[in-house]
């Protein structure tokens, strides 16, 4: 069998199930796991991104996990180009990637053949244009964007202001609107994509039950310990969800309650945003209803996929 050129996409929201889907289906498979998830590349950042267990990870192999510091972000470029050295390894050794996560974006970036515009940065306008959207509001910001890129803008949601303070930079210092720098050159790979799905009443269940174990397993420690070795509160790493929210509460700044209903709400928000991205309308991918037969439902599309039998 020839697995040269295949990969599969294992997606969903938060909390749907994906790791153990994931895990058990590579089991059934000549099959190795890339981490698509812009925090679980971090060391130390394990509790607030349900990174998969040492136990999940010793089932099957794993890779783009606890490869960075978190006091030295990785750009999505870098992430692209570990993923695709990953993904070239794991075909030389005759197995099948299986890219799993929910960072929509980055699953584009690799399946689309994102090529990013060029690293210009300027830190003095960046703080700039952070201090006034933190001044005059996010809405202000990205109306900025939209007087001078517009298709940047309407691609870019205005809470999210790192990515909108990017766009802007990029236009700033290169003269030229970030989205007209945006090049694609899709690699040569034959995709499956497979999406994990389940009603949005069971799964606001299921995050509120996964941020009470977070907690329970010792969050509050976790971003402790991140402080102690001199990672700041504004710290680009310390933007995933849950741990600005608990550094806030360690800085005196809100209460614990306030910390997880606050945490609560955001993951809520989250979920909304990859709905944008993992689109239940896409007919290109195949949805599984998550549960504990997902694993099972999954390696038998995958191993139908690739032997080509129906």
């Amino acid at each position: 069998m020839n697995l040269e050129n295949k990969v599969v996409t294992i997606f969903g929201p938060t909390a749907v199930g994906k790791t153990e889907a994931a895990i058990y289906a590579a089991e059934k498979l000549p099959a190795e796991i890339i981490s698509v998830d812009s925090r679980q590349i971090y060391r130390g950042m394990d509790i607030g991104t349900a990174k998969p267990t040492h136990q999940q990870r010793a089932r099957v192999p794993h890779h783009l996990i606890d490869v960075a510091d978190p006091e030295h972000p990785w750009s999505l470029v870098d992430y692209c180009e570990a993923a695709l050295a990953a993904i070239d390894a794991i075909h030389a050794r005759q197995r099948l990637p299986l890219l799993v996560g929910g960072t929509g974006q980055y699953f584009a970036a690799i399946l689309e053949g994102w090529q990013p515009p060029p690293q210009e940065s300027d830190p003095e306008l960046r703080r700039e244009l952070e201090a006034f959207a933190e001044a005059h509001g996010s809405q202000a910001l990205h109306e900025r964007l939209r007087e001078i890129d517009p298709q940047s803008a309407q691609r870019i949601d205005h809470r999210n202001v790192r990515r909108v303070v990017r766009a802007l930079e990029i236009c700033q210092v290169s003269g030229t609107p970030a989205s007209s720098m945006r090049r694609k050159k899709p690699p040569p790979f034959d995709v499956l994509r497979v999406g994990l799905t389940m009603p949005r009443k069971e799964l606001y269940a299921r995050l509120d039950a996964r941020i009470e174990a977070m907690m329970a397993a010792g969050f509050v420690e976790e971003v402790e310990q991140l402080f102690a070795k001199g990672l700041l509160p504004d710290s680009p790493t310390m933007s995933a969800i849950g741990y600005r929210q608990i550094g806030a509460y360690l800085q005196g700044i809100i209460t614990l309650d306030e910390a997880v209903v606050r945490i609560r709400r955001l993951t809520r928000q989250f979920v909304r945003r990859q709905a944008n991205w993992f689109k239940a309308a896409d007919a290109q991918t195949h949805w599984i209803s998550a549960g504990p037969d997902a694993g099972g439902e999954v390696a038998f599309l995958i191993k139908r996929w690739y032997t080509g039998t129906d």
